[in-house]
């Protein structure tokens, strides 16, 4: 587990694993980061009341340097990645080592089950599980079927085969599943979807928090693009072409109207199209939704998608690039 400022889940996420009817040995491996609220201290307790629970040091405070000291502290050969503000269903740990038994796969992983508690946390959960908010991948969809994937949500992996491709890439800040993925494929290895192994998430609480939880995501995703131009698709790139044709519309109507010609009014089809098909995508999704969930719900796709735009167009600075 990489954890940095869980407070508000660590322990229910520990306590979920720990519930888990695996009929093997298990043990959590925390690599904690520098945080500014409580979670060194849980931490710390969780593992002094239960001798599987392990805690590791991570100064870094990034991910990739969290799993990587994780695993290699670790004693078995299987590792699941679990997340501080994730919670693992009844069977989870079972399963994944029954799919890595009869896949032969390297890594496999299930559902991201986006569950929030406030109707902006629901709102922000029903837009990871849309296919106009994060639904174009098999994990975030519970009516996938059981294959071979590009990639999947945290994963359960063959530590010796973790070793082999070198484990996470610590220059990569964010997407750093994706791309071990990618490296696994490209070794001949196989990453396997299942549904039936399914993760609580727990979304971001705030507007703030996330739309700097999806610059960031889409800035580094920018990266892995410039690194891996073949990785490039649609469903990447079509963020910053919404807020390149929102932002550049709108521009063009506020010189019209500072006395521009005025053909260049025509720019409004720019942001009005955009929320024009923000406000039918939520209309239309066949759900059971309370009001004060829906009707946060534009509002939560609008910054999901032109947060993950702009940084996908700023990009990283050049003194973070590889």
């Amino acid at each position: 587990m990489p954890v940095r400022n869980e407070e508000r889940h660590l322990e229910a996420a520990v306590r979920q694993i720990l519930a888990q009817d695996y009929p093997g040995e298990l043990e959590v491996v925390m690599a904690v980061g520098p945080s500014h609220d409580r979670t060194e201290q849980i931490a710390a307790e969780l593992a002094a009341a239960d001798e599987r629970v392990v805690v590791v040091p991570n100064p870094a405070g990034r991910t990739p340097h969290a799993l990587n000291a994780a695993i290699a502290r670790s004693r078995f050969d299987v590792v699941v990645r679990v997340d501080g503000h994730g919670e693992l269903t009844p069977g989870y740990l079972t399963t994944a080592v029954e799919l890595l038994e009869r896949t032969g796969a390297a890594n496999v992983g299930g559902i991201m089950d986006a569950q929030g508690e406030t109707p902006f946390e629901q709102a922000v959960a029903v837009a990871y599980t849309s296919r106009l908010g994060l639904g174009g991948s098999a994990f975030h969809l519970p009516t996938s079927r059981e294959q071979e994937a590009e990639t999947v949500f945290l994963g359960s992996f063959r530590k010796s085969v973790l070793l082999e491709v070198g484990g996470y890439d610590e220059t990569l800040h964010r997407a750093q599943d994706w791309e071990l993925n990618h490296r696994l494929r490209r070794a001949g290895h196989t990453v396997w979807f299942s549904p039936r192994m399914r993760v609580t998430y727990r979304p971001r609480s705030t507007l703030r928090a996330l739309a700097r939880q999806f610059f960031e995501t889409g800035r580094w995703r920018r990266e892995v693009v410039r690194r891996l131009p073949e990785t490039a698709s649609l469903r990447y790139l079509a963020p910053p072409v919404a807020v390149t044709g929102v932002a550049g519309g709108a521009l063009l109507a506020a010189v019209a109207a500072l006395g521009g010609p005025r053909w260049l009014r025509i720019g409004l089809l720019g942001p009005l199209g955009y929320l024009a098909v923000v406000l039918a995508g939520a209309a239309s999704l066949r759900r059971e939704l309370p009001p004060e969930v829906r009707v946060r719900l534009p509002l939560v796709l609008a910054v999901m998608h032109m947060a993950w735009g702009a940084g996908f167009l700023v990009g990283l600075p050049r003194d973070q690039r590889r």
